[in-house]
């Protein structure tokens, strides 16, 4: 079974509006689901248009990230007051979170992104973290969300700084899926590729021009918070579970574990990851345009102002034992890392990491 695209989804200016008719055919009584307080407003104004629908509505935040903590309160919560839905509203954590919730409930989930900086929308994954903020697991769901509404007006008040982080993870599709499954025969996940090479191009072109574009009769904008938030969730949808995550993610979720005192969004650590995995590409499987794709990434990162190393990302690898610790999680059995088509070792990411750490990449 393959959980492609959520049922419904309304994208574009007023998507919110066109959806609560909608919604208030399957529920009756929904629990809305958030975070922070710098969407605190966005979050009124929908609970306050589910009153209007006549709708039994209750909210809950989360305190922490997509955590069994957090979780376990919230289920609690909608068993006690008989909520028949989640609406989630926010970043990916809220949104996995949401998905993950209503699954363990056999609920319907409504997803209601609140910026582009990821495509947990549309799904059927949820990443699980500590309350720290450390990578657990990844969970496949039954089911993508039963409606996706991709507001515009919703997603053009989120900071500059989640676009950006948009982009690096939606790049992320191509560079890590054409290699990992390149080999694969079935046509599908082939065609799942080509859209990724598609979406590649148009944030190359495009991603500097909606970032530090206007949001109105821009469609840079519309089409890379598009690109984001909806094309990115349709290729891991069609191409499965290795045309969504590599040695970036990989590298991703061992960063995470190292506790620093600030956070980095989910697609800026990618982007320092999606840099090593090209780095590991060119010495472990001879790639010889590795260099040539590091120089064009590193330019867009720096234009949307994105990390580029580690160090930025406010870890000194070369202290507390961090290289180690991050090279050991990299690499452990259920790592997406082994999904490469060659092999990895330990020696080798500490290698790379190194390397990466005392050079400066030249434009």
């Amino acid at each position: 079974m393959q959980s492609i695209s959520p049922e419904t989804i309304f994208r574009g200016k007023d998507a919110w509006d066109k959806a609560l008719p909608h919604i208030t055919k399957f529920t009756k009584s929904p629990l809305l689901l958030g975070r922070g307080i710098h969407t605190n407003i966005l979050r009124n104004k929908i609970f306050n248009d589910l009153k209007n629908q006549n709708l039994n509505v209750n909210f809950s935040n989360l305190q922490f990230d997509c955590c069994y903590e957090d979780i376990s309160r919230v289920k609690n919560i909608i068993l006690k007051n008989n909520h028949d839905s989640v609406i989630a509203a926010g970043g990916g954590k809220v949104l996995d979170s949401g998905k993950y919730i209503a699954e363990c409930l056999n609920i319907p989930c409504i997803t209601v992104p609140l910026s582009a900086s990821t495509c947990a929308g549309w799904t059927a994954l949820s990443n699980i973290y500590t309350k720290e903020g450390q990578f657990i697991k990844d969970v496949v769901l039954g089911s993508c969300p039963k409606i996706l509404v991709y507001d515009h007006e919703f997603i053009q008040t989120a900071p500059s700084r989640t676009l950006a982080s948009g982009i690096a993870d939606a790049l992320a599709k191509w560079y890590e899926s054409s290699l990992t499954s390149s080999t694969i025969d079935d046509g599908i996940v082939q065609q799942a590729i080509q859209i990724s090479r598609v979406l590649r191009d148009q944030l190359l072109i495009d991603g500097e021009k909606a970032f530090k574009g206007q949001f109105e009769y821009n469609p840079s904008w519309r089409n890379t918070v598009e690109a984001c938030g909806l094309t990115a969730g349709l290729v891991g949808g069609i191409g499965g579970e290795k045309c969504r995550t590599a040695a970036a993610h990989a590298i991703h979720n061992a960063i995470t574990q190292i506790i620093t005192p600030n956070k980095f969004l989910h697609g800026e650590i990618v982007g320092v990851g999606l840099l090593l995995q090209l780095r590991l590409e060119e010495m472990k499987n001879n790639n010889k345009l590795a260099d040539q794709s590091t120089k064009q990434l590193l330019l867009l990162m720096k234009q949307l102002n994105l990390p580029t190393t580690i160090a930025q990302l406010g870890i000194n690898v070369f202290e507390d034992n961090n290289l180690e610790k991050i090279a050991d999680f990299t690499c452990r059995d259920k790592s997406e890392i082994h999904f490469l088509p060659f092999e990895i070792h330990k020696q080798d990411i500490l290698e790379v990491i190194a390397n990466f750490e005392q050079q400066k990449i030249k434009i």
